[in-house]
């Protein structure tokens, strides 16, 4: 894949020489800043967050940030959740991202020559508070570094330190530069190395030495820190944001190959999400299913017994969504979707006693979330699961259907809505724009057994009383009755 616009390696273009031998790219290829600024970015509210456990969980299990952080320097990981809480929601945004994750996967052998771990003691000897040699005139600093030198030894000491990281770091990133594979980067990549080559390009690195800074004289030292935290401090800093960055996308294009992902299809057209063999990523044996909604059938109407898989897989779709509008790879075999500008779930709920919401109200607030994004004239996928249980069965009836229609009459918009409530088959199988599925259960040596494989249709079965059977409920009530009546007869 290219960039568009992006020259192949002779074609004219800026060169900066470094050193040996130069990197060609576009005039016209644009900042980062460029990039990021200017457009919104997909909105998932805390409480979808949550839901989808992007950032924390209820457990100790890790979150989809962790599941993802493969990150060798802290400031790359502070930069991969700044991308993990804005995920992109245009198409091409998302497809300059893809390239990028795709370039590195396929070179990473190149990117693990990338400096990392030392880069943050470079920061450290940045941010460190030590004596510094000011003066430019030559008698003047001789005089500024002696006094340093043999009147503040620790001062002295975390300089050379810091020189020495500063100067590996450098040096290590010539290196990384000089790799041939770069001239074809694309994406995001292609500002990140211009600017680098650019950084490098300076007069004053010429000074860094080609060779360990060890042994070299107190006043070389005092000569390279005197640059690296005064004059060029500003150009130290961005080098290191520079790495980050690309920590960052590494960490990316890491999650995508360790986890066996593959990169989505970004599609045109109306809103659709379309995959094959779909799984939810934590799962240790995960089976797959499709996804398979648009305009034409934009509501899923998904039942199936207790622990069928109905929330696993409403969490996988939410899951592949939410991370391919990050620009990365997603847990199916193939995935393709039109961007979309909100993503909503209403999975995990509670009521709030301190703020005297009931259970029910909670539910009915989650809904009133979505159809505001939608009357605001947002495209929006809501994942919706077994809505309505805080109230009674009629009322839960009456607000599904109601909620039901008026969702399958939203367009531009797409829902998947779990449910128990199988009565709404009959209200629901003239309605446009809907389509069902479902979940089962097998009894078996009368033990229940599931494949969570998603079958169409509406499932039928009933199994809440077998399931306390097979839990030995009634067993443990029974026996507890049954002592009772013992103990009353003696």
């Amino acid at each position: 894949m290219r960039l568009a616009g992006m020259p192949t390696p002779g074609e004219s273009g800026r060169k900066t020489n470094l050193g040996k031998r130069y990197l060609t790219f576009d005039r016209t290829t644009q900042s980062l800043e460029s990039l990021h600024e200017g457009f919104a970015p997909l909105v998932l509210d805390a409480h979808t967050l949550k839901d989808l456990e992007i950032f924390e969980t209820d457990s100790d299990a890790k979150s989809l940030y962790e599941f993802c952080k493969f990150t060798r320097t802290e400031g790359g990981a502070k930069l991969l959740r700044k991308r993990m809480e804005r995920p992109w929601c245009e198409g091409e945004r998302i497809q300059i991202t893809q390239q990028s994750i795709a370039f590195i996967c396929a070179n990473r052998e190149i990117f693990e020559t990338l400096p990392a771990y030392i880069v943050q003691s470079v920061e450290s000897y940045q941010r460190e508070v030590l004596l510094s040699v000011t003066d430019r005139n030559p008698i003047a600093f001789v005089l500024q570094a002696f006094n340093v030198y043999f009147n503040h030894d620790r001062h002295y000491r975390s300089m050379v330190r810091g020189v020495q990281y500063t100067c590996s770091v450098i040096r290590s990133l010539r290196e990384f530069m000089a790799h041939n594979e770069l001239e074809s980067a694309v994406g995001e990549l292609v500002p990140l190395l211009l600017e680098m080559q650019e950084l490098l390009s300076y007069p004053w690195i010429s000074e860094v030495p080609k060779q360990q800074v060890a042994g070299s004289s107190p006043l070389k030292i005092f000569r390279l820190d005197q640059l690296f935290r005064q004059h060029h401090k500003s150009a130290v800093l961005r080098i290191l944001q520079i790495v980050y960055e690309m920590d960052a996308l590494i960490s990316m294009a890491d999650a995508t190959l360790n986890h066996g992902f593959t990169l989505p299809q970004v599609l045109d057209g109306e809103l659709r999400i379309e995959a094959n063999e779909l799984i939810h990523p934590y799962l240790k044996k995960p089976v797959a299913n499709a996804v398979a909604l648009n305009q034409q059938q934009r509501l899923l109407f998904l039942t199936g017994p207790n622990m069928a898989g109905k929330t696993t897989y409403l969490r996988a779709v939410a899951i592949a969504l939410y991370l391919g509008h990050l620009g990365m790879g997603v847990p199916a075999k193939s995935f393709g979707f039109v961007p979309v500008e909100r993503l909503y779930s209403s999975i995990s709920l509670n009521d709030d006693l301190h703020a005297g919401i009931s259970y029910f109200r909670a539910e009915a607030l989650r809904i009133k979330a979505v159809a505001e994004s939608i009357a605001e004239g947002r495209s929006v996928v809501a994942v919706m699961d077994e809505p309505f249980k805080g109230t009674n069965v009629k009322d839960a009836y009456d607000a599904s259907l109601a909620v039901l229609n008026r969702f399958a009459n939203k367009s531009g918009c797409l829902f998947l809505f779990s449910s128990h409530l199988i009565e709404l088959d009959e209200q629901l199988e003239e309605a446009q724009f809907i389509t069902r599925s479902h979940f089962v259960a097998d009894v078996e040596g009368g033990k229940l057994s599931f494949d969570y494989l998603l079958r169409p249709g509406v499932s039928d079965q009933r199994l809440g009383v077998r399931v306390l059977e097979e839990e030995g409920v009634f067993a443990l009530l029974d026996g507890m009755k049954k002592k009772g009546t013992e103990s009353l007869e003696s």
